[in-house]
């Protein structure tokens, strides 16, 4: 194309996009509309199929944030069957799921746990030495009340009423002042929101009433867990959601379902944690982003968070009658409101398990939690096979011959 490239999302900008570059059928054939703000440069859709694996029998805790400190608290419980949609084009990512949960519901399903949530920002000041860098430091552990009211009580449209301040925590470096700002979101994952307020603390009151002057503000310095996996937040969680669920496999469907012994499944484990420490893997688990990725496609999450939302830390031990098996995902991002999610193939499908719109996010982040479980415990039950000729058969069978 001569000239400049068109950047518009106007009909005739996405045409002439679509024109330079040779496209047609099936990628122009679908109504762009609806996407128009999705992203700029629109220039066609990438067609996804959706599997929807179920039933999974999960009892899912009811939770709500405890003002002022925004602690999760648990309000009550309830059981029922989820059946769970997957975008992707794994070959036997579906069938595993299902056998997973199939094995965990012949043995009494699931229980799920929402423990924390937060979404951090982590901002940075680089003073003019450490001295300053260290009094901004107190100065901010001193005034953290003060910076939750002034963000609360500002009048500016660009600051989210959402985004609500719960801590700080400061570390400083040199002559560096890294500064975690962690916010609750309410049903909304919450990045946009939470960046402009954490923009707002810097600028408008650190900027303006620390009683030292940074040399320069940064709004993310690496620090904040952002679509970057870290043992900081794997281990304390505080980037999302932290979530628990588990199960107790009996040795009867391990066998009958699984297709493998208790003690197959804990020799596995065994030697896939000694791995998982070797390598320095920031997780203890198995294939959790398939899962993740394939649910977060179907409903509109942000994709760059797989990678974060994916650390894991699974565990497996012996029981009267059979395996305790569970999984911790210490920064579940997600979200049912906002983003991706108002898309209308993500709204339905958030609809069909009960998670579209407000009061909503706990229980989709212990679904998300609950499938990756059903998927772990299938996989590693492939893998624990004799030579794990059935995790070869099923990539061969299903994956590797379309």
């Amino acid at each position: 194309m001569n000239g400049r490239w068109p950047r518009k999302n106007d009909s005739a900008s996405i045409r002439a996009r679509q024109t330079a570059l040779g496209l047609d059928e099936p990628v122009t054939a679908i109504d762009l509309t609806p996407f128009e703000k999705a992203n700029e440069m629109l220039t066609g859709a990438a067609v996804i199929p959706v599997s929807v694996v179920g039933p999974i029998e999960v009892e899912l805790g009811d939770y709500e944030l405890e003002e002022p400190f925004g602690r999760v608290t648990e309000i009550g419980r309830r059981s029922g069957a989820v059946y769970v949609p997957l975008a992707h084009t794994e070959g036997g990512l579906s069938a595993s799921m299902y056998r997973g949960a199939r094995a965990v519901a012949e043995s009494g399903g699931f229980r799920t746990w929402v423990l924390r949530d937060r979404i951090t920002r982590a901002s940075c000041f680089v003073c003019a030495s450490t001295e300053d860098a260290v009094t901004l430091s107190r100065f901010l552990d001193a005034h953290v009340a003060e910076l939750r009211r002034w963000l609360a009580e500002r009048a500016d449209p660009s600051i989210s009423s959402f985004a609500k301040l719960r801590e700080v925590e400061t570390h400083v470096v040199g002559s560096m002042c890294h500064v975690m700002w962690a916010f609750t979101t309410g049903d909304a994952c919450g990045p946009n929101m939470m960046t402009r307020n954490a923009y707002a603390l810097n600028m408008g009151f650190v900027m303006e009433r620390a009683p030292v002057k940074p040399e320069r503000a940064i709004l993310e310095a690496n620090m904040g867990g952002d679509k970057k996996p870290s043992h900081r937040y794997f281990e304390r969680g505080g980037h999302g959601k932290t979530v628990l669920v588990e199960a107790v496999l009996s040795d009867e469907a391990i066998r009958r379902v699984l297709r493998t012994t208790s003690d197959d499944l804990l020799e596995l484990s065994l030697a896939g944690t000694h791995g998982a420490v070797a390598s320095g893997m920031q997780s203890v688990a198995f294939t959790p982003a398939s899962a993740i990725a394939a649910i977060f496609a179907a409903t509109g999450q942000d994709l760059g968070m797989v990678g974060t939302s994916s650390m894991a830390h699974g565990t497996a031990r012996r029981v009267d009658g059979g395996l305790h098996v569970g999984l911790r995902l210490p920064g579940l991002e997600v979200g049912t409101v906002g983003g991706g999610t108002t898309f209308p193939y993500a709204q339905a499908w958030l609809e069909s398990i009960g998670c579209a719109g407000p009061g909503k996010v706990y229980r989709f982040a212990q679904i998300v939690a609950a499938a990756t479980l059903a998927l772990e415990i299938s996989a590693s039950a492939a893998m624990a096979t004799a030579g794990s000729e059935n995790f070869f058969r099923a990539h061969h069978e299903r994956g590797g011959i379309r």
